[in-house]
């Protein structure tokens, strides 16, 4: 049954999305122009929006679910944040950071005057997505949104990216900002109020379970294992067609080898490793032959990894 969607995937024409040959190919793509979405998926970010909250994304490393977040921004025209989480941050990082090393700094030159607080406060990602106009006249910052196109627009996405790395205080010191998309500013007697609601999108490896009441608070999703025939288009969209049937005798292998390995309890060959040995094979003109001892090379090196023997 047919549902109204408040974010369509297909919304994008086909002539914005980049076709690139594999030899100009280099680093990961962050611009946000490929992604191929299922109908799970793309469910998942209408309810999200629908509900006004989080998305929660799950799924192995390399499984895709940073790059829904640029997608999404993409397809939507919206501004674009982000922050990636180590086993330092805190959730004030997220909101704002004051910056004690430059106002120390400046304390040391008499001539300088450090009394005004605001000139060493920081706009953390969801200050800038609640509130731009704040951000900007409370503390003079410059936006740090990496799109230029959609730069204009009030609504944003921001991504969370790996949440389980970061201590349990930080998933349920999120609680109310994320929850009620407004939060004080001790230091300006402040407070941030989203002028329009941003859809978060906040992803994990499950390395760490996550409070029970920040779930309760997120709409959540998994990402699995891409099937044959998604391989194959995830491929295209990256390099276009496939005259040789590479990607296929490519995805074949990696299939074989994800299925041996799950069963040993290994991490399967994942999506970004996948599009790794396309371009390598393309660019060193390396066949898929059990004979080829390069492309052995290819297997062990991009889809082992790990030792079979454990």
């Amino acid at each position: 049954m047919e549902y109204t969607k408040l974010f369509n995937a297909s919304d994008v024409p086909a002539t914005s999305r980049e076709r690139v040959a594999p030899k100009s190919t280099f680093g990961d793509r962050r611009d946000g122009r490929i992604y191929i979405y299922d109908a799970e998926t793309e469910l998942a970010v209408n309810l999200a929006l629908a509900a006004d909250r989080p998305l929660l994304v799950r799924g192995p490393s390399g499984s895709g679910k940073s790059s829904l977040a640029q997608s999404v921004a993409f397809i939507k025209g919206w501004r674009y944040y982000e922050a990636v989480i180590s086993s330092r941050s805190q959730a004030e990082d997220l909101l704002w950071r004051f910056d004690a090393v430059r106002r120390l700094s400046d304390a040391l030159d008499a001539a300088r005057d450090v009394s005004a607080r605001s000139r060493y406060l920081e706009p953390g990602v969801l200050w800038w997505a609640f509130d731009r106009e704040s951000a900007r006249q409370q503390t003079g910052a410059a936006d740090p949104t990496p799109w230029p196109a959609s730069a204009s627009n009030s609504r944003a996405v921001v991504l969370i990216d790996e949440i389980d790395k970061a201590d349990p205080d930080v998933p349920n010191n999120l609680l109310v900002p994320l929850g009620s998309l407004r939060f004080s500013v001790p230091d300006l007697q402040f407070e941030v109020r989203a002028t329009e609601a941003p859809l978060v999108i906040i992803t994990t490896n499950d390395e760490r379970d996550l409070p029970n009441a920040f779930l309760r608070r997120c709409v959540v999703t998994s990402l699995h294992r891409p099937s044959h025939q998604r391989l194959v288009d995830i491929a295209s969209a990256h390099f276009g067609s496939d005259p040789a049937s590479l990607y296929d005798v490519i995805a074949d292998v990696l299939e074989e080898i994800a299925v041996v390995k799950e069963k040993r309890g290994l991490p399967a060959p994942s999506t970004a490793e996948y599009l790794d040995a396309i371009a390598v094979c393309a660019k060193l003109a390396i066949v898929p032959d059990d004979t080829n001892a390069e492309w052995r090379a290819v297997v062990a090196s991009m889809f082992m990894k790990a030792r079979m023997s454990q």
